[in-house]
């Protein structure tokens, strides 16, 4: 890309700014008509609630802004290319989304959207398509040759399932070909697919690994998302939860760039929030396992006692283990229920307990949750580099 190439991408920014979502929207609905078979790898959950487009047209606003040192970036492409991977999205895919991304661009924008522009998003898309695809080769390398691993899709037997609260569920999953599985990382993600009966077609999501690694299963565990004012049902967690003992979903490897530092001595704080408990179980265990017991602080918070997923499997580890101390929070629960405190997490009120010298950060539960905590520590003069956070969905935030 030469530098007048570079200007005009640089050119379309404001406009990106102010209509990016526009675009974006226009996109996905030209790209479906064209493709429906790609309604198979999308969340067609956040298609419906505009959380896609509006995290497509903040990638695309990024790279336009960046543009001249597309490498600032690369912490973001990397967190996209581990969801793709988890997708097993394709080469060739690339090019069907760079086709209707030019289309849309010169549809949307219309005269603005000049031969010289239309040239210049072209070599840029394609630039970052063999980014992108660069990366996932190498990721999808490292899953084929990991002991256990595999490519896409592999079928995989529930082989228990648990309630742990009103609204969740643990789903063990054994695999069927009863050969060995992949390691993973405390923290980390699987995608399963089902198929999902509303829509007629098979649907793709991401969900925490909640235990530790054993070599014998893997254990999500999966929130029913009811139908509310501000979400809609989740039509896969609604599937999930009528599931039975030995049905057999499709799962993809573990993926994921949230996970737990490896080898080190230096306390661990979790905090979570509602069913961003799940990636910190893995976490909670994987410390206990460990020989060196990092002294490690869990802090969740929830609306009540009905929906504390894992209360006693907590309780059990917070008693019997010196390394850990527990903080739990009920914002609907005024009755102050035993071993919890009412009200939302506050960090400030505990920060006796939670600054811990050289100590690690994990946040995971809704966006307003993560940006609360991760606020309350920047305050509490947590060093920003010691906090990593994990955002369930296409990734909207922004914070270090």
């Amino acid at each position: 890309m030469n530098t007048q190439q570079k200007e005009l991408i640089t050119a379309t920014v404001p406009l990106l700014r102010t209509s990016g979502e526009v675009l974006t929207n226009y996109l996905y609905k030209r790209m479906f008509e064209h493709h429906p078979e790609l309604k198979e790898i999308f969340n067609m959950g956040n298609q419906a609630n505009g959380r896609q487009k509006s995290a497509l047209a903040s990638t695309v606003l990024s790279y336009a802004e960046n543009i001249e040192n597309p490498s600032v970036l690369l912490n973001i492409l990397k967190g996209i290319g581990n969801k793709h991977v988890s997708l097993n999205v394709l080469p060739e895919q690339y090019s069907i989304v760079g086709t209707h991304l030019l289309a849309s661009i010169d549809e949307v924008l219309g005269d603005a959207a000049t031969p010289e522009i239309l040239e210049a998003w072209k070599i840029a898309y394609f630039e970052l398509a063999d980014i992108m695809t660069g990366l996932e080769t190498d990721m999808y390398n490292e899953n084929k040759n990991k002991t256990g691993g595999w490519i896409g899709w592999r079928k995989f037997k529930i082989g228990k399932i648990t309630e742990e609260s009103a609204e969740v569920k643990s789903f063990y999953l054994y695999p069927e070909d009863g050969k060995a599985i992949a390691d993973f990382a405390p923290g980390q993600f699987l995608s399963v697919q089902v198929f999902v009966n509303d829509l007629g077609i098979v649907q793709p999501r991401q969900y925490s690994l909640s235990d530790s690694f054993n070599g014998e299963y893997y254990r999500i565990s999966v929130k029913r998302e009811a139908n509310t004012e501000t979400n809609p049902e989740g039509m896969v967690s609604n599937q999930l939860h009528m599931a039975k003992a030995g049905d057999v979903i499709n799962v993809s490897p573990p993926m994921g760039l949230f996970k737990l530092k490896e080898n080190t001595e230096h306390p661990v704080v979790l905090i979570s929030g509602g069913i961003g408990l799940t990636p910190m179980l893995s976490m909670l265990h994987t410390v206990k396992n460990n020989n060196r017991k990092n002294k490690t602080v869990w802090v969740h918070g929830c609306r009540n006692e009905a929906v504390h997923a894992f209360k006693d499997e907590v309780a059990q580890l917070n008693s019997d283990a010196h390394w850990l101390e527990s903080l739990v929070f009920y914002d609907q629960d005024h009755t102050v229920a035993k071993n919890a405190i009412s009200g939302r997490v506050d960090l400030h009120a505990h920060k006796d307990t939670i600054l811990l010298e050289n100590a690690s950060y994990y946040i995971c539960g809704p966006e307003l949750f993560i940006k609360a905590q991760y606020q309350s520590l920047i305050a509490l003069n947590v060093n920003k580099e010691n906090i990593f956070y994990e955002e369930f969905g296409p990734q909207l935030i922004g914070l270090n």
